[in-house]
């Protein structure tokens, strides 16, 4: 019997139609055999850190129960981003989807390809306004402060806006 896994994914896309990007990846994900997608948060639209001559972005979370481990789990995510069109070229740059892993039960991971909590996670209101949504109490694992805890204390200034659009 394998041990199941409660796990925070963060989708987001800024190419071509990117609310229906997120909605076909939350497909994809939900159709993994070893995936139970608990709950969403509503989609945002945000503005992009880094190189901000791109599009917005739209920004979601997603709670999951998973049997995967970590690096299954990760290595699944990567084969939803390959099959919806993704291709890495610069970092924080546009991008068709980008799925990450930003916590995975109360584990730390770090690895050459895989550190969990995700290391930008507890500075990003992208991330922190949805996953609020759906688990406000979870518990940083490196910080031992909530989700609400982080986002309370964000400086980020970056805007984040609710959209009403369903996923």
């Amino acid at each position: 019997m394998s041990v199941s896994v409660i796990a925070y994914l963060g989708i987001g896309s800024n190419l071509g139609d990117p609310v229906e990007n997120c909605r076909t990846a939350l497909r994809e994900i939900a159709s993994l055999k070893n995936v139970q997608v608990l709950r969403r948060s509503s989609l945002y639209r945000t503005e992009p850190v880094g190189d901000r001559l791109q599009d917005w972005f739209v920004n979601g979370v997603v709670e999951i129960r998973t049997t995967f481990t970590a690096p299954q789990l990760l290595k699944a995510l990567q084969w939803v981003e390959q099959a919806l069109g993704r291709e890495r070229r610069e970092r924080w740059g546009p991008r068709t989807i980008d799925i990450d892993i930003l916590l995975y039960g109360q584990e730390i991971i770090k690895t050459e390809s895989l550190v969990v909590p995700h290391p930008e996670l507890h500075k990003r209101r992208f991330v922190l306004a949805p996953i609020n949504e759906v688990a406000p109490y979870v518990i940083h694992a490196l910080f031992g402060v909530s989700m609400k805890g982080l986002l309370d204390r964000l400086e980020d200034d970056h805007a984040v806006e609710r959209i009403d659009e369903d996923w």
